[in-house]
């Protein structure tokens, strides 16, 4: 059985956008470094 880790274990990024802190999620496990927005909302305001 894996180990399970805290939420506060999990690495964490700021989005430019809304500038909120969010963590690694297992969705993003193989594109971690190209995960640059919190949400879809945040990546479709980039430019504004």
């Amino acid at each position: 059985m894996a180990k399970q880790r805290k939420k506060s274990d999990l690495p964490n990024k700021i989005c430019p956008v809304c500038g909120l802190s969010f963590s690694w999620r297992k969705k993003w496990e193989k594109c971690w470094n190209d995960v640059k927005y919190c949400s879809d909302r945040c990546r479709r305001r980039k430019n504004s």
